[in-house]
Parts: C-alpha cells; sequence; structure tokens
C-alpha cells in the first residue's frame, strides 16, 4: 500500500471513531444520569443533558432543567440552583416567553453575584441583554453588554469579549448607529477567525448580513447569510437553520425575487413548526404572507399575515407584533381594501405609542398616510405623512455609508491575508510529510493495524449495545401502547355507560318501575368497578416502575382515588379525558387538583403536572 493512502486510510479512522463517540455522547449522559444517586454529581449532568437538548428537543431540555433545579434545591447546592435558573429562564428565552426569561435569569445573577462566580454574572447579564434587544429596550440591552465587555476584557476571556461584541452591534443597528455597530462586528469576527469558533462566527456573519440589507447590498448580504447557513447546517443547529433561511427568504424578498424567496421560507418555516417557536414561526409566517401577495396570490397572502399576528399576540414580542399588524395593514392597501387595513394600523400605532417597539416606527404613519388616502381622508393622511417625514429623517447619511464601506473593505481583506498565510502553512506541513522517513512510515502502519483492531472490537461492542437497547425500547414501547390502550378502553366504556344511564332516566321519568332503578344502579357499579382499576395499574406499573411506592413515600396523605388522578396526569392525559375516565365532572377535576395540590404541598409557581412527571 502506497504512503499516502495509508495516511489517508489513518484520517477516515480518526473521524469515524470521533463521530461514534459524539453519538455517544447523549446515550452516556442519560445512562449515567438513571444511574447516579441524588448527589451534586447529578444536578450537573441534568445541567448537561439540558445543553446537549436545548436546540434539538426543547420540550425535553425544560424538563432536564427543572428537575436540575429542584434537586439542587433539595441538597442546598448553590451553583447547582443557580445554573438550574440560568437554564430555565434560557429555554424561555428560546421560546420567547419574556416575562419568565427575566423572572429565571434576575434569579441566576442574584445568585452568582451571591456565589462572586464572574461567569456566571456574565451569562445571565447576556441573557438579560437579549431579552431587552427582543423587546426593543436597546438601550437597556447596551448598558448590560457594556458592563459585560469590561468584565470579560478584565479577565482575559476572548469568547466572551467576542460573544459581547456581537451583542452590542446588534442592539446598535436596531437603534440606528450603524458606524458603531459595524465597528463591533468587525471586532468579533476578528476574534472568531483566531480562535476558530465556526457556530460564533456564523452568528456574527448572520448580523453581518442584517447591515448589509439595510445599505441594500443584498447580494452581499445573501453570500454572508449563505456562508452562516452551512455552518449552522454542518453542525445541525436547527433553530439557527431556520432563522437564515428566512433571512435569505427575506434578502430575496428585496430583491423581488419572490418565486426564490417562497423556497426559502417554506423550508424555513417546516423546521419552525417541528420545533414549535411561535415568536419566530410568526415571522416567517408574516414573510410568506408579503410574497404571496407579490406573486398575486393575496388570499393565501392574508391568512399568513393573520396567523402571524395572532401569533405575536400570544407571545411576548412587541417589536414582531408591531411588523406584523403593519404589514396587515400594508397588504389590504396594496390589494385595495384600505378599510380593512385600517384597525391593524391603529394597534401598531398604539403599541408603538406605548411600548416603543422598533426604531423604526416611520412605516406605520407611512402606510396609514396611505389608507386615509385611498379612502379619500387628504387632511388626516396628511397629518400621519407629516409625522412619518418628522420620524424618518433620522437615518444616517452618505457619509457614514462610505466609512462603513470602508471598513468592510478592511475586513474583506484581512480575511484573504489570513486566507494566505493559511495556504503558506499547509503547503509547509506538506513539504515536510514528504520527509519522513521509511521508520515512520513503519510505525504508522503498526498503529493503523492496532486502531483496526480497537475499533472492529468497539464497533461490535456497539451492535450488541444497539440490540439491547433496540429490544428494551421495543417492550416499553409495547407496553406504552397496552396502557393507553386500556385507558382509552376505560374512558370509552365510561362514556357509553353514562350515555345509557341519561337515556335511562329519560325513559324513568315516562314509565314507572323498579327496573329502571335497578338498571342505573347496576351502571353506577359497572363505572366504579375496581377491577378495571387493577387490570390499568398492572399496566401501569410496568411502564412506571414504583410509581404508587414513590408518591406514597412522598405524599403519605394521598387517597387511593387521587393516586389514580396522579397516573392518569403521569400520561399526560386531558383534564376532558381524565374526568371520564373517573367518572366526575369538570368542576370535580378542578376540586380534585385543588385537594391534590394542598395535600403535596405546591405554592402557586410549582407545576402539578411537572411535579408528579418527575416522580
Amino acid at each position: 500500500m502506497k504512503p499516502p493512502q495509508l495516511y489517508l486510510i489513518v484520517i477516515l479512522l480518526h473521524f469515524t471513531l470521533v463521530q461514534a463517540q459524539e453519538n455517544q455522547k447523549l446515550d452516556s449522559l442519560l445512562k449515567l444520569y438513571e444511574q447516579l444517586p441524588d448527589d451534586t454529581l447529578k444536578v450537573n449532568v441534568l445541567g448537561k443533558l439540558y445543553f446537549e437538548m436545548r436546540y434539538s428537543d426543547m420540550a425535553s431540555s425544560v424538563v432536564y432543567a427543572q428537575k436540575q433545579l429542584g434537586l439542587a434545591k433539595n441538597l442546598n447546592y448553590d451553583n447547582g440552583i443557580a445554573n438550574g435558573y440560568s437554564n430555565i429562564g434560557n429555554y424561555y428565552l428560546n421560546i420567547g416567553q419574556g416575562d419568565s426569561a427575566k423572572f429565571y435569569h434576575n434569579k441566576a445573577l442574584e445568585m452568582f453575584t451571591l456565589l462572586k462566580n464572574s461567569k456566571g454574572q456574565f451569562n445571565s447579564r447576556y441573557s438579560l441583554a437579549v431579552q431587552e434587544h427582543n423587546e426593543g429596550n436597546y438601550k437597556e440591552a447596551i448598558i448590560l453588554s457594556e458592563s459585560n465587555l469590561q468584565n470579560r476584557i478584565s479577565v482575559g476571556d476572548s469568547l466572551g469579549i467576542a460573544g459581547t461584541h456581537l451583542s452590542l452591534a446588534r442592539s446598535y443597528e436596531k437603534k440606528g448607529s450603524f458606524k458603531i455597530a459595524y465597528d463591533h462586528l468587525i471586532s468579533a469576527l476578528k476574534i472568531y477567525d483566531l480562535i476558530e469558533q465556526p457556530l460564533w462566527k456564523a452568528d456574527a456573519l448572520f448580523a453581518l448580513t442584517a447591515l448589509e440589507s439595510t445599505f441594500k447590498n443584498y447580494r452581499k448580504a445573501i453570500s454572508y447569510a449563505e456562508e452562516a447557513l452551512v455552518i449552522y447546517k454542518d453542525n445541525d443547529q436547527k433553530v439557527f437553520q431556520m432563522v437564515a433561511l428566512n433571512g435569505i427568504g427575506q434578502l430575496y424578498m428585496d430583491l423581488e425575487d419572490y418565486r426564490t424567496s417562497l423556497k426559502y421560507l417554506l423550508e424555513s418555516l417546516t423546521i419552525s413548526m417541528e420545533l414549535s417557536l411561535p415568536r419566530l414561526e410568526g415571522v416567517i409566517r408574516r414573510n410568506l404572507g408579503r410574497v404571496y401577495i407579490k406573486l398575486g396570490q393575496p388570499n393565501e397572502g392574508i391568512v399568513f399575515l393573520k396567523e402571524a399576528v395572532e401569533l405575536h399576540r400570544n407571545t411576548d414580542s412587541p417589536i414582531e407584533l408591531f411588523s406584523s399588524l403593519t404589514f396587515m395593514g400594508e397588504a389590504y392597501n396594496e390589494i385595495k381594501e384600505p378599510e380593512e387595513g385600517l384597525p391593524y394600523f391603529n394597534e401598531a400605532i398604539e403599541l408603538l405609542e406605548s411600548k416603543r417597539p422598533t426604531a423604526n416606527g416611520a412605516i406605520v404613519y407611512e402606510g396609514r398616510s396611505k389608507t386615509w388616502e385611498l379612502i379619500n381622508k387628504y387632511n388626516y393622511a396628511l397629518r400621519d405623512y407629516k409625522e412619518f417625514k418628522t420620524l424618518n429623517d433620522s437615518i444616517f447619511d452618505t457619509n457614514k455609508t462610505n466609512q462603513i464601506e470602508e471598513l468592510r473593505t478592511i475586513y474583506d481583506t484581512e480575511k484573504k491575508e489570513q486566507q494566505i498565510a493559511l495556504q503558506e502553512k499547509e503547503i509547509t506541513v506538506l513539504e515536510q510529510k514528504q520527509e519522513i522517513s521509511k521508520l515512520q512510515k513503519m510505525l504508522m502502519g503498526i498503529g493503523l493495524v492496532t486502531a483496526l483492531i480497537v475499533f472492529y472490537a468497539l464497533r461490535q461492542k456497539m451492535k450488541r449495545n444497539k440490540l439491547e437497547r433496540d429490544k428494551v425500547e421495543a417492550e416499553l414501547a409495547y407496553k406504552k401502547k397496552e396502557l393507553t390502550t386500556h385507558a382509552l378502553h376505560l374512558a370509552k366504556k365510561n362514556e357509553v355507560l353514562e350515555t345509557v344511564k341519561q337515556k335511562v332516566k329519560e325513559l324513568k321519568r315516562i314509565e314507572t318501575g323498579m327496573g329502571y332503578q335497578q338498571l342505573i344502579q347496576t351502571i353506577n357499579f359497572d363505572q366504579q368497578d375496581d377491577k378495571n382499576w387493577e387490570n390499568f395499574t398492572q399496566y401501569f406499573e410496568q411502564v412506571h416502575k414504583d410509581f404508587a411506592y414513590n408518591v406514597k413515600a412522598r405524599y403519605p396523605d394521598v387517597s387511593k382515588n387521587e393516586l389514580r388522578f396522579m397516573a392518569l396526569l403521569k400520561m399526560n392525559m386531558s383534564s376532558k379525558e381524565i374526568a371520564t375516565i373517573l367518572n366526575i365532572s369538570p368542576d370535580g377535576i378542578k376540586k380534585a387538583r385543588q385537594r391534590l395540590r394542598k395535600k403535596m404541598d405546591l405554592s402557586p409557581e410549582d407545576s402539578l403536572e411537572s411535579t408528579v412527571l418527575d416522580i
């Protein structure tokens, strides 16, 4: 075998082993979590599970974060409590629930400050700055980020410094301070290139995309966004892929290439629906609505825009709601139905005056001015147009654009110089490899054989483990299916019996006789038959081992009926399904929940469902 081929096989073997290790990481953490006792190490493993799943499976990730916080509190483990608050705060930040995100991050910041944990304080302030930015409070976001920048410079944290530059760039860009924003972006990109952090670099490139689009350099913006998208796909970052695809779709919309825009936006929407991110899904649906209007399909466009408005009304996203309302009004102007769009413009202006959600508030006055003009109310149209001009006069001048173009040229030049230096280094390395001695080649061959033996043994072990794991998972899935089937059978049986009982009661009012009363009593007895519950309990305990024992150990006052109620909650059944199975009314369900919360000593902030799922 020729030496170059031998070297190539070694490289391929190395990457195969690394990939296998990455695939096993999550499984290893889950196995470790199941085996550990309730100690501080388990708290930290729960934090790592949250981190590994925070973008790929958000619903599961927050469950681990909540378990981390609960266990840390039980152990009085302050660092674990602080990290638990931080992880839950980041979950709420990602799904767009701003008030909850602020609550948990402020709790985390308070704990990290008491612990004198500078890195924890930095991360909490960073997340709070992101939330302030999302709410349009750019001044507050900048204050938090500037404080973080000084902190990271003092400890020499290159990655933290770059991340803070990126955060500042985003906030300054939204404030309209474009040159300052560009300075911060260039600083961030230089650091990311030096320390080889591709994901962070992708974020900076995407922020650069926003600035370039502001200058109407749409082709340049698309090139940056495509570069960022490749990095996100290579690292399987679904959330950021979705954001990048939406951004590219919006850029093609600006270029009036609506067919290409539609392709990117639909791909982005597919990912957003998989991840259940309502705020971001609303942004994508808004852009799809605008594209369909431009393509001459107003019915489809209006549907998507209305969906965007509703999504943003139901999330704490004043900036996005403002934009969705404004584009809704503009869409009705475009299809010559101005009266339909006027309420949306009015709501957007009320939002603007109450919360100041965006620096670009001029667009809503321009849109409503056109509406007034279309319905022949020219005095109102002139009033709104004057307001639009007043707000619009703050846009930067040509001089600032030239300064930013100069900064971009400097960055591109430095990037090319770095690529040339890298190529020269690669040439030097190749020349050195050509001088490898025969002894080194022989050692490489021995190492390859050893590695192949290890790899084969590892692969066989992985196959055996996978077969065993698949078998256990199949058995558990079958038991869960049986349990669900039995629960649904109980629900259906009680529903049918209740219907029959009501019909018998109607007949009894018409005809008298003891037979009807005996039949009703028989139905009542069958609805409360404990044998059915005994069968259900057997299936349930096979899937959720020791559930009843753990409940009694923690909450000895819980009754037999309340234990049944908790078992159905453990199965994630709805209140309606539980009411049917237990043969009680919706009011009875509410009272049962209240009694159970009292016996479990839950505070108003504690979730009954989450507590039961943790048992």
